[in-house]
């Protein structure tokens, strides 16, 4: 007990192990849906299921170990939302790449990271991108993962010619939608700790009830084999000249999220000093290294958490409540059938599927997201279209790469013809022609 008091300094931040392990508990719960989420996204891109939720949970431990034990801070850490839909809708479906070839690409990135992190040069690259980007990427990767969200959730569908319409919202699956939507949201009104992974579990339970939901039969399980997808990513394609594009993606996606989140969760638990983040590289380092690991076991990018902010508010002030995470993380292994059943799609007609226990958890998270535009400033012309046009462009050309790449060109070219080129740094001019130059070569 005096060891771990000492090791992670619980007298200093005014803590106790109780306050600690109550506080893991409970951003476990508030991160535990990326469990059932992840492989079931992943799964889309031809990926073995059970093998995605291994290594989920696995990378998840790992980086969240780093971060508690190296960085002694209590911010969880797993495979992120909006990364994983790049890596699916983007790079696999849309560009038509093997998930071996994005995996690889993942894997160069969380190299590039570490190195970057090593001599302090992410700093540099971050402060070249203009804020008002950063919030309109964030903010368009929240729309496209409500937009998946409703597609999987069966309220939004495809016509033939491909325009979007409304769905047969008489079906019962679609309906247990609708209901694990509107019983989460009302969670997230009252402020209900885990309302997501509540959500969830509400809406299994019902679906059980109604037939909509099968049971597998057992809840415990030994853990599926990790070999369908573990060391099977092709580093040797994602070196590839023309796929560079695709690993500068995945760099730029992990830094900002990682930075935004480490940031957030610091400003709320007071532990900014002079607006900077003491032991920043440590911490950096702990998504550089899950987001590698990640893709070694066969998984999409490793980041921080913005969910770390409730066990945070619970008290939550060192690394010990990540050791309660981690642990929670690899507890979940042999709960595969439960897993399994939640992430699972549901047949609505022949060859079409829908995800009716978790894309409510999509739409959720999407429009949270899309709260970060709030700080973009919309009376200045050369600020708002570019982020307008990186915000709309993301969904619309269903492909985060494409927004992103609107904004990088968009962006200096009317601040250079508004007579402001001089405000904008030339890394920024740099980022603005190679993405120019992805569309003239492609």
């Amino acid at each position: 007990m005096k060891t771990l008091e000492n090791f992670f300094g619980f007298n200093e931040k005014g803590t106790s192990l109780k306050t600690e392990t109550i506080a893991g508990l409970t951003t476990f719960m508030t991160m535990a849906y990326i469990i059932f989420v992840q492989p079931a996204v992943l799964s889309q891109a031809g990926m073995e299921f059970g093998a995605v939720m291994m290594a989920t949970c696995i990378s998840a431990a790992v980086a969240t170990l780093i971060m508690g034990i190296y960085a002694n801070y209590p911010i969880g850490v797993a495979p992120a939302m909006g990364e994983n839909f790049f890596f699916v809708f983007t790079v696999v479906l849309g560009m038509g790449f093997a998930w071996q070839k994005a995996l690889g690409a993942v894997f160069i990135s969380g190299i590039i990271f570490i190195v970057l992190t090593i001599f302090k040069i992410r700093e540099i690259i971050l402060d070249a991108v203009p804020q008002s980007l950063k919030d309109s990427i964030a903010g368009g990767i929240g729309l496209f993962i409500a937009l998946i969200g409703f597609l999987q959730a069966g309220i939004v569908e495809k016509s033939l010619e491909g325009i979007l319409s409304l769905g047969d919202l008489r079906k019962e699956a679609v309906l247990l939608s609708i209901f694990g939507l509107i019983f989460t949201a009302i969670l997230m009104t009252r402020r209900i700790t885990g309302a997501i992974l509540i959500g969830i579990i509400t809406s299994t339970i019902l679906g059980l009830f109604l037939g909509i939901v099968v049971y597998p039969g057992s809840i415990i399980s030994l853990p599926p084999s990790l070999s369908p997808t573990l060391l099977k990513l092709d580093i040797r394609g994602a070196l590839e000249v023309d796929f560079m594009t695709v690993t500068i993606v995945f760099l730029f996606m992990v830094m900002f999220d990682t930075i935004g989140t480490l940031i957030g969760v610091a400003g709320i638990a007071g532990f900014l000093r002079n607006g900077k983040l003491p032991r920043a590289s440590r911490a950096l380092m702990a998504d550089a290294v899950g987001t590698s690991v990640g893709a070694l076991l066969g998984t999409s990018t490793v980041t921080a958490y913005i969910e770390s902010t409730t066990g945070v508010s619970q008290g939550g002030r060192t690394g010990f409540v990540c050791v309660v995470i981690a642990i929670l993380f690899l507890l979940s292994i042999f709960f595969y059938p439960i897993v399994e059943m939640i992430g699972g799609g549901h047949e609505i007609s022949k060859g079409v599927f829908i995800y009716p226990l978790t894309s409510p958890a999509l739409i959720i998270v999407g429009s949270l997201m899309i709260q970060s535009i709030k700080n973009i400033n919309w009376d200045d012309f050369t600020e708002s279209l570019p982020a307008f046009l990186t915000l709309i462009g993301i969904p619309f050309t269903f492909s985060i790469a494409d927004g992103i790449c609107f904004g990088f060109i968009s962006y200096p070219i009317l601040k250079l013809l508004s007579g402001k080129g001089k405000t904008v740094s030339w890394l920024t001019y740099l980022l603005g022609a190679l993405s120019l130059v992805r569309y003239i070569f492609a």
